[in-house]
């Protein structure tokens, strides 16, 4: 966070079923219009927060989702942090990659959360898991 950013509010939700990540979209949406955000962000970071919650699911094994609510003057924004402890990714940059999934997904969930957030930092080691924080800024 910058020397300007306050965090607001912030919680925690598990990840271990797919209930969970219904749990968690909703949670997202939820937070999402507490901050004014309009329903296309609303459902830009929802989206983000759903192929991230199933990655951690699938991928990662489970893990957990870390919400923070964040004041930035009068700017108002959305932290969500996706951690687990699976086998981690061996190639960010080819994770990355549009078309290119470890599964037999569309190839979407890295790239597209990425493209629907306003900050996304990715990190992931091998055998160690795999952190995925994205901010939406109102």
């Amino acid at each position: 966070m910058t020397a300007m950013t306050t965090l607001h509010s912030s919680g925690e939700l598990p990840l271990k079923t797919e209930r969970d990540i219904v749990l968690g979209r909703q949670t997202v949406r939820r937070l999402s219009q507490e901050q004014g955000f309009s329903l296309v962000d609303q459902t830009k970071i929802v989206t983000a927060a759903s192929e991230l919650a199933r990655n951690a699911l699938i991928y990662g094994g489970g893990g957990v989702l870390i919400w923070e609510v964040l004041l930035d003057g009068i700017k108002r924004g959305l932290r969500l942090t996706f951690k687990d402890e699976g086998p981690g990714i061996p190639n960010l940059e080819l994770a990355l990659t549009d078309g290119w999934t470890s599964g037999h997904g569309l190839g979407l969930g890295l790239s597209g959360a990425r493209r629907l957030v306003n900050e996304f930092e990715l990190d992931s080691a091998v055998g160690q898991g795999t952190r995925v924080t994205v901010t939406r800024w109102k």
